[in-house]
């Protein structure tokens, strides 16, 4: 079956928790979350980003992201996705959250090396299942510097480690092209912003639509 991944993050890769988040310090959690769907599916989250921005009056003139989202529009959009999800059941939600304060010394040094690590842990293991994949991720990703090595790094897995004979391909959109990628980075916002800030509400109505991971590093 052919699958799509689409691939956004909430937070930094930072190191300074020396100051609060947001006034001078790193964030204390990394997000990175992921929309997969089969392509027969792909235009539903596109039409719940259309129905949330016409509900929620979201000015168009803004790039539609998390940050930006208006309460109201966040939570609507974790109605939807709900929604979304318990209609069309090969759509799936997937998250993977870290304590950066709990990561060790030695693998701090260089944030690609754990962002990477991350990215596999997530999707490696899904993408396994399908045929064919396409791997959607925001090319303004933090660190993403090189799409090729992250392609290259997933095939690997995927090849070598999996046996898999899934056939990837890897396609960097800028989110504000493509709706489902704000959808994605709605969705990491919504897990970032319980583990971040303890706002709750958003991740709470998600959460039994959610494939969640919390690896201990």
């Amino acid at each position: 079956m052919h699958h799509l991944f689409y691939l956004d993050e909430s937070g930094d890769l930072g190191w300074s928790f020396d100051r609060p988040y947001g006034h001078g310090g790193s964030s204390r959690y990394l997000v990175i979350a992921a929309l997969s769907l089969p392509v027969a599916d792909d235009h539903c989250p596109e039409r719940a980003m259309k129905d949330l921005f016409k509900a929620s009056r979201w000015d168009h003139r803004k790039e539609k992201k998390w940050i930006h989202a208006p309460e109201v529009a966040r939570r609507h959009f974790a109605r939807k996705a709900v929604q979304l999800a318990m209609a069309r059941p090969r759509i799936a939600y997937h998250a993977i959250v870290v304590d950066k304060t709990r990561v060790p010394d030695h693998l701090r040094g260089e944030g690609n090396m754990l962002y990477t690590y991350l990215v596999r842990l997530l999707l490696a293991d899904e993408m396994a299942r399908h045929a064919r994949v396409d791997f959607i991720p925001d090319p303004r990703s933090v660190r993403w510097q090189s799409g090729s090595s992250m392609h290259d790094y997933l095939s690997t897995c995927l090849g070598f480690e999996l046996g898999a004979k899934t056939l990837l391909r890897t396609h960097a959109i800028e989110s504000r092209y493509c709706k489902n990628l704000q959808f994605t980075d709605m969705l990491s916002g919504a897990v970032h912003a319980h583990f971040e800030f303890g706002r709750s509400a958003c991740f709470n109505l998600l959460s039994p639509r959610l494939h969640l991971q919390q690896p201990n590093l």
